[in-house]
């Protein structure tokens, strides 16, 4: 072990896949969520019973002992930089924020500056949680650059493992209101499948047949851009109002996976207006698009709702549509788009929907 390296060590307390038992075994001061055990195992830096491991899907029995060698956090290469935020909500532990569409939320290759992270870099002051060496501090979760709405930044370690915790386990309380093309009929469903990366098309996610899935791979990991890797992944849906060759929609997430909204919605024949890789034709809308200039997918994260990870509190978030959105679903008819959110999720259907059922539906145990 280097100069600024440290450890973490103990025993498991559960079996299972290894990544899964370490999560729930390391001590929560540790702040160490399953994505980053799974980093670490894949840098050889976590020992069972002093051998060495490598894949965080093999099984682990209880009571091995195990050890993570934490590097020493690297510095960021993104820098501070004075972008306007719109923040909702803060605290010294975590941040809300409404993102505006064409903001990319973390540096990359074509985006190297101008990004979420190096706003948030500059309004938060070097206090974001870095948990060991992850190059995007904070981030616990993303949305599309061309998706508008609510993201929460963890500001703190602990704050970082308690989220990240909730994002796994599907106990965050997530809804976008999106424009579709059509008119979705039945007006409620559930979609559910297998989201990977599409085999030809490196932009675009896919459906795909749960028999494709990555030999020893899990259904439930994090990871959805491997080969033949796929994720299981539960969209709820309802429509809140019928328009003119189109609908105002409610989407729920249970889950998390790249382009899940975009990529369910076009599988049941209602892409998202404006939506440039899943929308293979617009001819009924395409007139008021062009006229509008109105060019990313009508998605919105209105609604973000978790438990305070250090306080215990439940708190929830509600965020406006967008001055695109709202003029959208005005050209298309829609009865009044400047009403709250509140308003609009009380939508045509209504909380329990005409048939009397629950909504949003029960959570499917994934």
């Amino acid at each position: 072990m280097s100069m600024g390296e440290s450890i973490v060590q103990g025993a498991i307390s559960s079996g299972g896949r290894l990544d899964r038992a370490l999560a729930e075994s390391c001590p929560a001061d540790a702040a160490l969520s399953r994505e980053r055990i799974k980093a670490l195992i894949g840098e050889g830096r976590v020992t069972i019973d002093g051998r060495t491991v490598s894949q965080a899907s093999m099984k682990v029995a209880a009571g091995a002992q195990f050890i993570i060698n934490l590097p020493e956090a690297s510095p960021l290469d993104a820098v501070a930089q004075d972008i306007p935020l719109n923040v909702v909500y803060e605290d010294d532990h975590l941040i809300v924020v409404d993102k505006p569409a064409g903001l990319v939320v973390h540096p990359a290759a074509g985006n190297p500056d101008g990004t979420l992270v190096n706003a948030l870099l500059h309004h938060c002051a070097g206090q974001l949680s870095g948990i060991g060496g992850v190059a995007r501090p904070g981030i616990v979760h993303r949305i599309d650059k061309d998706t508008s709405g609510l993201l929460v930044v963890a500001k703190s370690d602990i704050a970082h493992e308690g989220l990240a915790r909730q994002f796994a386990d599907h106990s965050i309380e997530r809804a976008y209101l999106a424009l579709t093309q059509g008119i979705p009929n039945p007006p409620r469903g559930t979609l559910r499948g297998v989201i990977a990366r599409h085999p030809t098309d490196r932009k675009r996610m896919a459906l795909m047949p749960e028999t494709l899935i990555k030999p020893g791979g899990d259904a439930n990991a994090d990871d959805d851009t491997g080969p033949k890797r796929g994720k299981h992944a539960v969209t709820h849906f309802r429509l809140l109002e019928s328009l003119d060759r189109a609908a105002l929609v409610e989407c729920r997430l249970e889950t998390g996976r790249t382009h899940q909204v975009r990529v369910h919605m076009a599988s049941i024949g209602h892409a998202l207006l404006g939506d440039p890789v899943y929308a293979r034709s617009q001819k009924s809308q395409k007139p008021i698009l062009t006229e509008l200039g109105f060019a990313r997918q009508a998605l919105h994260a209105a609604v973000l709702g978790f438990t305070h990870p250090v306080t215990g509190e439940t708190i929830r978030f509600a965020s406006q549509l967008p001055a695109d959105m709202r003029e959208l679903l005005h050209r298309l008819g829609g009865s009044d788009a400047d009403q709250p959110v509140s308003s609009l999720l009380s939508g045509a259907i209504g909380p329990g929907g005409k048939e009397g059922q629950p909504w949003p539906p029960p959570r499917d145990a994934c």
